[in-house]
This record gives C-alpha cells, structure tokens and sequence, in this order.
C-alpha cells in the first residue's frame, strides 16, 4: 500500500509543537533571566512571530504554554504580563534549566545541595530500614562496579547517578525521588554543579560511597543517613570552591 505525501499544510501542523517548544525555551530564558522583568508584558504576537520566524498560531501555542508554567498571564488592554517568580512552577525542567543560568545561579545550586541532602539523607536512612537480600544485591554490585571505574571519572560519574538512584528505589519514596530526578537532571546540565573531573575527586567520592554502602547493608539508618548527608554536601562545597577559584 502506497502513501500519499504529506500536504504542506499537514507538514505545517506536525511541525508547531516542534517550533512552539524552541519559542518557549527562549521566552522562558528570557523571562527567567529577566530579560522581561516581572510586571513588563512580552511583544506583541506579532512582533513575536517575526522576531522567531513563525505563525501567530505558534506564537499563541508558546504563550498558552508559559501560561502553564506560571510565567505570564493575560491581561485586557495590557497583553501578556510577566509574572512574579512566585508564580512560576519552579520544578519544570525549563525554568530549572535557565534558574542555573542566572548571574545568581549558584545560589539555586546551594539551594538543589540543600534539598537533595535533607531528601537524600532520610531516603538513605529508610533504605537501610527497609533493604531485602535482593536490593542489597544490587546496590553490591553498583558499588563494586564504581570501584573498577575510579581510573576513568567520567565513566565513574555515570555510574554514580545510578548508585543513588538504586539507594532511592530502595527507600520506596517514589514523591521524593521525582523531586530529585527532576530538580537534578537540569543541574547534571550545568558545568558549575558537574564540576571538574579528575582521579582523586573520585577516590574521595568512591570513599563516601563505601560508607554510605556500609551503613545501609549493616541496617544502621542514622548512620546510613549522616553519611549521606554528609557526601552531597561535602561534595558540592568542594565543587563549588572549585567554581569560585576559576
């Protein structure tokens, strides 16, 4: 059975939300960055369309999009307005996105070490509670795998994710795993929360890693917990002195 080539019309259509979701990558930039401060309203749909090169119908399906996101809102005979960041939804992968990339971005850095420190430190702690031979199994294996990778960080640093990753599937806090999931994939983006790699940043990591390991296998959930909190937070202050130096 043969199939007719799309018309340009329907080839149109299926290319909106493509176009749509790179206008609102930029306009959230924009806004977040406060290149239009709170309280200011966008361009006009027209200027829009043609400072991106698309249809107003793209322009409206943006707009209707940062309108979601708790970014703008419609207001008779003003246009579209910027909202308050109190407004914002602040755990939408966008908004994350150009937070980090703010002049003052580090400080929403300091903010996700917080978080994934108090989230993180009371999953470990549950993990340690709750452990079954199985999950202890496969956190041995995670673990034992990091140590082969030590000589290559940015083999060992793919692999770290999934270590806290088996530790939080563990804890079977599945509402404070999406917080961590979501906040951090957006700062895994950022070069000043990755920081610089190299063999003994590593060894020092592998060191809070075993210790983390050993608390939750021997069931010890403050320990479990104090450890954790203790690698995240250590980690980034080191990272973060790292940033500051350059």
């Amino acid at each position: 059975m043969t199939h007719s080539p799309p018309t340009p019309e329907a080839a149109r259509v299926r290319r909106r939300p493509r176009l749509a979701e790179a206008v609102v990558e930029d306009l959230v930039k924009a806004i977040v960055t406060e290149t239009y401060p709170a309280g200011t309203a966008l361009p006009p749909e027209g200027m829009l369309g043609d400072m991106y090169g698309v249809s107003r119908t793209v322009v409206r399906e943006a707009t209707m999009a940062l309108t979601e996101k708790g970014l703008v809102v419609s207001q008779q005979g003003r246009g579209t307005i910027v909202r308050e960041s109190s407004a914002w939804d602040m755990l939408d992968p966008m908004i994350l996105g150009a937070l980090f990339q703010r002049e003052d971005g580090l400080a929403y850095l300091d903010n996700l070490s917080e978080i994934r420190s108090l989230l993180e430190g009371a999953m470990a702690a549950k993990a340690a509670e709750r452990r079954t031979p199985e999950m202890v199994d496969a956190l041995t294996r995670q673990i034992d795998k990091l140590e082969t990778l030590i000589p290559v960080p940015a083999a060992y640093v793919h692999e770290d994710v999934m270590f806290h990753d088996i530790i939080m599937r563990m804890s079977g806090d599945r509402l404070s795993k999406a917080v961590i999931d979501g906040v951090q994939s957006e700062a895994l983006r950022t070069h000043e929360y990755s920081g610089k790699l190299n063999i003994e940043h590593i060894k020092d990591t592998h060191a809070a890693h075993r210790r983390i390991y050993e608390a939750i296998v021997a069931g010890d959930a403050e320990a479990a917990s104090r450890a954790m909190r203790s690698h995240i937070e250590e980690s980034w202050a080191r990272r973060r002195a790292e940033r500051r130096a350059r």
